[in-house]
């Protein structure tokens, strides 16, 4: 197992759906709303400054109501393709407290309009990866990922 495999956690989906349609699902605020959290949870506020260096702010809704920002920085955007982002960064290039992730989604076209969607999660220590293993990554990540799949239908 390589140094990265040791740190990063992966989803891999099919959607009956372009790349067009998912990039906007990930890069809409509103949009993200309905989908970027698993049910009960919400999101109270999104924030997205889509270009590299561009700051995130996605504020996470507990059902009880607690609120939990989550600040980040957009590395690489590729239209319809690609988005890079940590939590290294909460600002331009300000550190944050204790960087976690980073986050890439991939979007592959297949054929008859249908995209192969890969999400990694690359953490900086493997301690960091088995914490994210253990707070739900494959059950939180795939749920998010079915909510995305039905928005897709209604878009």
């Amino acid at each position: 197992m390589t140094a990265t495999a040791e740190h990063e956690l992966v989803l891999v989906r099919e959607f009956d759906a372009p790349r067009e349609k998912i990039f906007k699902a990930w890069t809409d605020p509103e949009l993200m709303k309905e989908w970027f959290v698993p049910r009960p949870w919400s999101i109270a506020r999104a924030e997205i400054d889509l270009r590299p260096g561009g700051a995130n702010l996605i504020v996470m809704r507990s059902p009880e109501g607690q609120e939990f920002p989550n600040r980040g920085v957009y590395l690489e955007v590729v239209e319809n393709e690609k988005l890079v982002f940590t939590d290294a960064y909460t600002s331009a290039w300000v550190p944050s407290e204790k960087p976690f992730m980073t986050a890439t989604v991939l979007l592959e076209d297949l054929d008859n309009g249908r995209t192969k969607y890969t999400a990694t999660a690359a953490h900086w220590t493997a301690e960091d990866k088995k914490t994210h293993e253990e707070m739900g990554f494959h059950e939180g990540w795939g749920k998010c990922a079915d909510q995305l799949a039905e928005l897709l239908t209604r878009m």
